[in-house]
């Protein structure tokens, strides 16, 4: 193998960091994965620092090792590296990158006050889980880390930090730290002169220009491989510095790129730990508290429908009925397990046959929730079978997603000319691919590398880093060189389908109150 002709993507997601080695044909090569989980830590989701190192190191290994077995040869080397991570959050260092809190993910909702205000004073929608929703919720609550805050980034940064040196992110990934300018590679101005004007009165030394990462497009120079970053990513010293590094982005954008959707009126749902839905647009929107504005990795519109929970409880379900299959002494993988959940889902009623579940682990912003309960229920006549609990949990890790889907359709007037489904979610053949189609009412597709997620579409943006054309977009590259020949599958779930999910998520709204019920008494 020549291994200059290969890239590497690497993505922290949620449950698993995942690396994947792409030849010059596009085509994975080798893999490595390490699982890990957040945690809970004084009220606070988090993931230590120390985990973040073993996580990334341990699966750099176990790609490497992949490697090795296959090609007969160490990898000492690869023609460009990419590092893409669970979105936004708060990663605040000082002046020599010493981290000054636990790193804040995605899933707190601790930023209720801060983003309302900011919606307010920006006229543009601010979630929760947006660094500069942290960045001012810590500034109105006087933290005491904030005199000595000269650097603030997202955890896909901070890894392209250590690898690189350079204080950098992609235009996607920057886009949910602070509002862009759309089209262009920096923050925008009016907004940032607000803010900076809005806590001028506070006392801090810092604007946000001090602090915030310089912003990146894709394909163009975000650093390359330092000596410490090549021991960093491989502490045997086998791998070595100069390899070109491409603008690190996070899980939304590397999404767009797995599934081909970074032209305009191009869609893609990620499933996995949490769900969002990514469709590119040709014009500004309207302020919508469930709607989120952000930007491809070349700096294009994109309206992102962002939820927090989607499979984590039906895992939990699954590691159950594991459990009981281990009890009666039948030793099943945890994937074989899901795919025949999955598959017995298919066998239930269209709408779950009366039963009702709220996968929420953590609080959820699109339905105004700022803690989470997992809740089953049902109804006395509703036949409690396999079939029905798993279709059951299947629809409601999709509700959410949908009610944040039909403002977006329906009083916006998006026009979506194709929608992609990758994630964990469509793993298991059709299954999750037909679910989705009956709760957006339109046919999906799902690719071959659906199941890579996340390190494919970084993987490719490395590509695009060193082997695109002069003058060549992404869009065009995807297009002609990546997807040309891509074997995907398009389905439309059945009328019967559609109805189903359409009783289901009618019953999951009106029902919404026991959510806050047992959010406020459990």
């Amino acid at each position: 193998m020549e291994l200059k002709k290969t890239v590497l993507g690497l993505e922290l997601g949620s449950t698993r960091i995942k690396a994947v080695l792409l030849n010059e044909n596009h085509i994975p090569v080798a893999s490595g994965s390490y699982e890990w989980e957040n945690q809970l830590e004084n009220g606070v989701w988090t993931y230590s620092l120390s985990a973040i190192h073993t996580g990334v190191q341990a699966c750099y290994r176990a790609l490497a090792e992949d490697a090795a077995r296959k090609f007969g040869q160490p990898l000492t080397q690869v023609g460009a590296i990419g590092v893409s991570a669970m979105m936004h959050g708060y990663m605040p260092f000082d002046k020599d990158w010493q981290l000054l809190t636990p790193f804040r993910t995605w899933r707190n909702t601790m930023t209720g006050p801060a983003a309302a205000e900011l919606t307010e004073l920006f006229s543009f929608n601010i979630p929760q889980r947006w660094s500069i929703a942290h960045l001012y919720q810590a500034m109105k609550n006087g933290e005491e880390h904030l005199p000595r805050l000269a650097h603030l980034t997202t955890l896909a940064g901070y890894i392209h930090t250590r690898l690189t040196g350079r204080h950098v992110l992609g235009v996607g990934e920057a886009a949910g730290m602070f509002p862009i300018e759309s089209g262009r590679a920096a923050y925008h101005r009016e907004m940032r002169g607000k803010f900076d004007t809005l806590t001028a009165s506070m006392g801090y030394s810092f604007t946000l220009a001090d602090i915030l990462p310089q912003v990146v497009m894709a394909g163009e120079d975000a650093g390359t491989l330092t000596e410490a970053g090549a021991r960093f990513l491989d502490p045997t010293g086998t791998l070595q510095a100069g390899i070109p590094v491409a603008p690190p982005e996070g899980d939304a954008g590397t999404g767009m790129t797995a599934t081909n959707s970074v032209r305009a009126y191009t869609g893609n749902v990620s499933a996995g730990t949490s769900d969002f839905a990514m469709v590119v647009v040709d014009r500004p929107l309207g302020v919508h508290r469930e709607i989120d504005m952000v930007a491809t990795p070349t700096g294009l519109p994109v309206a992102m429908v962002h939820c927090n929970n989607c499979t984590s409880d039906l895992n939990a379900w699954a590691g159950l009925l594991g459990e009981f299959a281990a009890l009666l002494g039948v030793d099943i993988g945890r994937g074989a397990l899901l795919d025949k959940l999955f598959a017995a889902a298919m066998q239930g009623a269209p709408d779950g046959g009366g039963l009702l579940s709220y996968n929420y682990l953590s609080g959820e912003g699109v339905t105004d929730l700022d803690a989470g309960r997992p809740v089953f229920t049902r109804t006395p006549s509703a036949p409690l079978t396999l079939p029905n609990f798993m279709r059951t949990h299947l629809l409601s890790a999709l509700a959410t997603l949908k009610i944040g889907l039909d403002i977006l359709t329906g009083e916006e007037q998006v026009d979506i000319h194709r929608l992609c489904g990758h994630g964990g979610f469509f793993k298991a053949p059709l299954v999750g691919q037909t679910l989705l189609s009956a709760a957006v009412n339109a046919p999906v597709t799902v690719m071959e590398t659906a199941g890579e997620g996340g390190p494919y579409g970084m993987a490719l943006l490395a590509a695009y880093r060193i082997w695109r054309e002069e003058g060549e977009s992404l869009e065009d590259y995807l297009d002609k060189k990546v997807f040309a020949a891509a074997k995907c599958s398009t389905l439309m779930a059945s009328p019967e389908d559609v109805a189903g999910f359409t009783a289901f998520l009618e019953r999951y709204k009106r029902a919404l109150p026991v959510e806050k019920a047992a959010i406020g008494t459990v």
